[in-house]
C-alpha cells in the first residue's frame, strides 16, 4: 500500500516530532561552511543503513542547522523523489534470520543518473548516527545489546537502544563527496562505477565509526587470557621458572595476574558518568575549556592507530584530554597511568573510563616487561588510541621536562613487528591559568616530600572546588608521523626482520630523535595567557614590582613582540590588552596592588613570587631567541652584526636542549636575522654604520631590552657555574656526576644568598643536560677514569661569557665557587 504523498509527509512529520520528545543529540559538521556546500550543486544525504529512526534524525538535523531538506525532491527530472539514500539495506524480517546486508536500488539508481547526464554532480554528504558510544566489550549481555557497537542492528535492538540512549545519540556529518568525481571513470560500465561509489562510502563509514567508537574490542577477560598465551610471554615465564626454580603454574599465574593489573576495562556507561560529572567539575571551577585544532585529531583517527603525548602539567590533563576528544565525536584513548593512581574507589573507575597502570620501573622484573610490552603491542597493532606522558610524571616548574625513552620505546619496537596500522603522534599542550596542584608543587619544590596519592589526600583536595581556576586551553599540535621518523634516522627499516625480542643498536638514536620531536611539538602549540605574560615581564624585575602603566605598556610591547614573529601557527594568544591582563591577575590573586599618589605598583609578594615563575616558565620558549639577543647588550653598548648572529648562534644548542626550541642550525641565521630587524624596528635596539647598538641608558625602551634580557639570563649564569666549577677543579679532576652535584650545590647557595626566586635554578636535572651537551660538543672528553678533561673550547665559551653576562654576575658566580679570579 503507497501512502498519499502529502499524508506520507505529514506522518513523517508527526514520528519525528514523537521521536524528540525523547532523543537528544550532540551534533557535528551540521554547517553550509563546515561541510563547504556548492549552493548551484543538489545536495544528496546518505546514511549507511536502512532505518526509519536514522530518516526521522538526520530530517530533525538539516532543519535545525538550516541544510537543505533530505525529504526534498531531488531537481527537476533528476528522478530521485527525496534527497537521501541508504547505502545499504536489511534483507530479512522482523524474526527472520537477517542476510548479509544488499546495497540498495536508489544508490545504483543515482549512478545511473550520473552516468545519463554527464554535467550533473550531485553532493553526497555521508551521515553517521549513533545511539551511545561504547566499545564491543561489556560482561553484561544486557549492556552489550544496548550499546551502539560495530554489528549491526536488527528492528528490535533498535528500538531498545533508542530507549536507553536516545539522549546520548551523536550525529555526525562529513564533507561530500563528488558523485561526477567518483563515476567519470567508468562512464561505460554502471556496475564497476557503483561498487566504487559503494567503496568509497564503506570506506568512510568504517573509519568515522573506528574514530568515533574505537576499534572492535575482545572481551578484556579473553585480552587478558591471550596476553599470557603470546610466544613472548611464554618464554618469559620458561625464563622465571628456570631463573627462580618456582613451578611453571605459579609463575603463570603471576604473569595472568600482571596483565589483569595492567588491562584497562574501558565502559561506556563509566565514560558517559564522567561526561555530566567532568561538565559540571569544570563549570564548576574554570571560567571556560578552549579547544584549538581539533580537526587534527578529527581527521588523523579515523585512518591511523593515534598516540595521544600531552605535556603533563596536572591530574586534569588525562581527564581533561578525555573529554575534549568524547565531546567532538572522538573515541577516549586508553590512557598509561601510574599504579599509585590505582588507589580504592578512584582506580576502579579510572580503569573504566581507560587508564591502564603501569609500575614505576620494569628493570628488575623482565616477567612483569614482557607482559606490559605485548599489552602495547595489541592495543598499536589492533588501532587503538592510546595516550601517554613522555614526561614520565607531572612537571614541577612549568617547563617541558626531557622525555623519557620507555614507553616512546615500547611503541617503535611494537611497530617495527607490525606496521601495517600506521601509528602518528598527536602533540596536546595543556595551558592552566592556575594550576590545582600548585601549593603542593612549592612545597616540593622547597624539598617537602612528595606525597603518595591515596583517597584521603583526594579528598582533602575536593575543597579547591571552591576556588576558580581560570582559563584553561587544550591545544592540539602538528601531527608526527612514526614513519618519516624511521625514514629519517633508518632508511630501509622496512627490509629488516622484527620479532618480540629484537633491539636494533639503532633503536635508541631513533626513540631520542622522537622524543625530541614531540618534545618540540608539544611546545610549539603553547596557549599564551594572562598569567604567564604578567609573571614573564615582573620576574625579570629586581624587586618584583613594578608602576602599573608602565607594567601594562611592557605586556602590550613583549605580546606585540611575539605577534610580529609567532613561533608557530599552533600557538594561540589572549584575547584584550595589557590593560585587561594586569587587572585580571589582581583577580585571580596571582599579584598585590600598592595605591600610590604617583600611581599605583602591581608586585609579587610571598609563595607568589615562586608561584609565578611556573607559569613564566610555560612560555619562556617563545622569548629564548630575541632574550639571547638581548642579553648581548647588558655588558656591550654595540656589536657588529655579525658578532651578534654569531654569538648568538653558540649559545643556542644549549637553550634549545633545554627549552625544545624547534629551529634547525641550517635556518638558525635567517631566524636570528629575522629577530634582530624586528627589535630594531621595535626600537629596542638601533642599527648604525653596520653595528647594532642598544638604546640610550635612562630610556623606557632601554628597560624594556634588559626586562627583555632576563628571559633567559639565569639559564646563562647557571651555565657559567658549571665552567666556573670546572675550573675551579682543573682538567681531569671531577666526574660528570660530581660535576653536577658540585653546580647544584653552588647554584643553591647562590640562590640564597642573592633571593633568586627560580626553584629550577638548581634543578639537578638541567644541570645533567647542560653537562651533556658539553661532552656531545667535544668540549668535555672523559678519561679512563671517567673524569672529565676540557679543550681550548672550555676557555673560548668562559671568554664569550664575558661579553653576555656582566662584571658583577661573573664576579659573584666566581665568589660562591671560591674561583681565583
Amino acid at each position: 500500500m503507497r501512502f498519499i504523498p502529502g499524508l506520507s509527509d505529514l506522518l513523517f512529520t508527526l514520528l519525528r516530532k514523537l521521536l524528540f520528545l525523547w532523543v537528544r543529540t550532540d551534533v557535528l559538521g551540521a554547517s553550509k561552511e563546515q561541510l563547504e556546500l556548492d549552493p548551484d550543486k543538489p545536495v544528496c544525504y546518505v546514511l549507511q543503513y536502512s532505518s526509519l529512526s536514522s530518516r526521522l534524525v538526520l530530517e530533525q538535523e538539516v532543519l535545525r542547522a538550516g541544510l537543505p531538506s533530505a525529504q526534498a525532491t531531488m531537481p527537476a527530472d533528476r528522478g530521485l523523489r527525496r534527497s537521501f539514500f541508504f547505502l545499504y539495506e536489511r534483507a530479512g524480517g522482523l524474526f527472520r534470520r537477517r542476510h548479509t546486508p544488499a546495497l540498495t536500488p536508489r544508490l545504483r539508481q543515482l549512478v545511473e543518473l550520473g552516468l545519463a547526464d554527464p554535467e550533473l554532480d550531485v553532493q553526497i554528504v555521508p551521515v553517521s548516527i549513533f545511539w551511545g558510544r561504547a566499545p564491543d566489550k561489556e560482561k553484561s549481555l544486557l549492556k552489550l545489546m544496548l550499546a551502539d557497537t560495530w554489528s549491526v542492528a536488527g528492528r528490535l535492538l533498535k528500538f531498545f537502544r533508542i530507549v536507553v540512549h536516545g539522549r546520548s545519540t551523536f550525529v555526525q556529518f562529513s564533507k561530500p563527496v563528488s558523485l561526477k568525481q567518483v563515476i567519470d571513470e567508468y562512464r561505460d560500465n554502471d556496475e564497476k562505477a557503483t561498487r566504487k561509489l559503494a567503496r568509497i562510502l564503506r570506506t568512510h563509514f568504517r573509519r568515522v565509526r573506528q574514530a568515533v567508537l574505537g576499534p572492535d574490542l575482545s572481551h578484556r577477560r579473553t585480552l587478558v587470557d591471550s596476553l599470557v598465551r603470546t610466544t613472548a610471554v611464554r618464554q618469559a615465564i620458561k625464563e622465571t621458572v628456570e631463573r627462580e626454580n618456582l613451578p611453571e603454574a605459579k609463575v603463570r599465574d603471576k604473569a595472568w595476574k600482571y596483565a589483569d593489573e595492567i588491562a584497562a576495562s574501558m565502559s561506556m556507561v563509566t565514560i558517559r558518568f564522567l561526561d555530566v560529572l567532568l561538565t559540571w567539575l569544570w563549570n564548576r571551577i574554570y571560567n571556560g575549556v578552549a579547544v584549538n585544532n581539533i580537526e587534527i585529531p578529527q581527521d588523523i583517527a579515523s585512518k591511523n592507530a593515534v598516540v595521544y603525548v600531552p605535556c603533563h602539567r596536572s591530574h586534569i590533563d588525562y581527564l581533561l584530554l578525555s573529554y575534549v576528544l568524547y565531546k567532538n565525536g572522538i573515541m577516549p584513548p586508553h590512557i598509561a597511568a601510574g599504579i599509585n593512581l590505582n588507589m580504592p574507589v578512584v582506580g576502579p573507575i579510572l580503569r573504566r573510563g581507560g587508564a591502564f597502570f603501569m609500575r614505576r620501573s620494569f628493570r628488575d622484573n623482565p616477567l612483569y616487561a614482557t607482559v606490559f610490552n605485548e599489552y602495547m603491542h595489541v592495543m598499536f597493532s589492533r588501532g587503538y588510541s592510546v595516550e601517554y606522558f613522555v614526561e614520565g610524571g607531572r612537571s614541577r616548574t612549568g617547563r617541558m621536562l626531557q622525555p623519557r625513552p620507555g614507553m616512546l620505546s615500547m611503541t617503535v619496537r611494537s611497530y617495527l613487528r607490525d606496521h601495517r596500522k600506521p601509528i602518528v603522534f598527536v602533540p596536546v599542550y595543556v595551558g592552566y591559568e592556575k594550576v590545582i596542584e600548585a601549593r603542593s608543587y612549592l612545597g616540593e619544590l622547597r624539598g617537602k616530600k612528595k606525597q603518595k596519592e591515596n583517597i584521603f589526600s583526594l579528598a582533602k583536595s575536593l575543597k579547591n572546588l571552591r576556588n576558580s581556576f581560570g582559563r584553561v586551553s587544550v591545544n592540539f599540535g602538528s601531527p608526527i608521523t612514526l614513519n618519516d621518523v624511521l625514514d629519517d634516522t633508518r632508511p630501509g627499516w622496512r627490509e629488516e626482520n622484527y620479532n618480540e625480542e629484537y633491539r636494533p643498536e639503532w633503536l635508541p638514536a631513533t626513540v631520542e630523535e622522537l622524543s625530541n620531536r614531540v618534545a618540540t611539538a608539544i611546545n610549539s602549540a603553547v596557549a599564551v595567557n594572562p598569567i604567564n605574560m604578567v609573571a614573564t615581564i615582573l620576574l625579570s624585575t629586581e624587586r618584583l614590582a613594578m608602576d602599573e602603566r608602565v607594567l601594562v605598556r611592557f605586556t602590550d610591547e613583549f605580546m606585540a613582540l611575539l605577534r610580529a614573529y609567532p613561533y608557530t601557527n599552533n600557538v594561540t594568544f589572549p584575547e584584550g590588552s595589557g590593560k585587561d591582563w594586569v587587572a585580571y591577575c589582581e583577580q585571580m590573586g596571582f599579584t598585590s596592588r600598592y595605591h600610590q599618589k604617583l600611581g599605583d605598583i602591581i608586585t609579587l609578594e610571598g609563595n607568589n613570587a615562586t608561584l609565578m615563575t611556573y607559569y613564566r616558565n610555560n612560555i619562556q620558549h617563545l622569548f629564548a631567541l630575541p632574550a639571547i639577543i638581548a642579553c648581548l647588550f647588558e655588558n656591550n653598548e654595540s656589536l657588529a652584526r655579525e658578532k651578534v648572529t654569531s654569538l648568538t648562534a653558540v649559545i643556542y644548542p644549549y637553550i634549545r636542549s633545554e627549552l625544545f626550541l624547534q629551529y634547525e642550525e641550517d635556518e638558525l641565521g635567517g631566524v636570528i636575522d629575522h629577530w634582530i630587524d624586528i627589535l630594531i624596528e621595535r626600537g629596542l635596539l638601533r642599527a648604525t654604520d653596520g653595528r647594532i647598538c642598544r638604546p640610550e641608558d635612562g630610556t623606557e625602551v632601554a628597560l624594556q631590552l634588559r626586562t627583555l634580557s632576563h628571559c633567559v639570563i639565569q639559564m646563562l649564569e647557571r651555565y657559567y657555574i658549571v665552567i666556573a666549577t670546572l675550573r675551579k677543579n682543573g682538567s681531569g679532576s671531577v666526574t660528570a656526576q660530581e660535576l653536577e652535584e658540585q653546580s647544584t650545590l653552588m647554584a643553591e647557595r647562590m640562590s640564597i644568598l642573592f633571593g633568586l626566586n627560580a626553584p629550577e635554578f638548581f634543578d639537578k636535572s638541567l644541570f645533567r643536560n647542560f653537562i651533556s651537551n658539553l661532552r656531545a660538543n667535544q668540549i668535555l672528553i672523559p678519561d679512563d677514569a671517567d673524569r672529565l678533561c676540557y679543550t681550548e673550547s672550555l676557555e673560548e665559551v668562559a671568554e664569550d661569557a664575558r661579553l653576555v653576562l656582566s662584571p658583577a654576575l661573573r664576579q659573584a658566580i666566581r665568589q660562591v665557587t671560591m674561583l681565583e679570579s
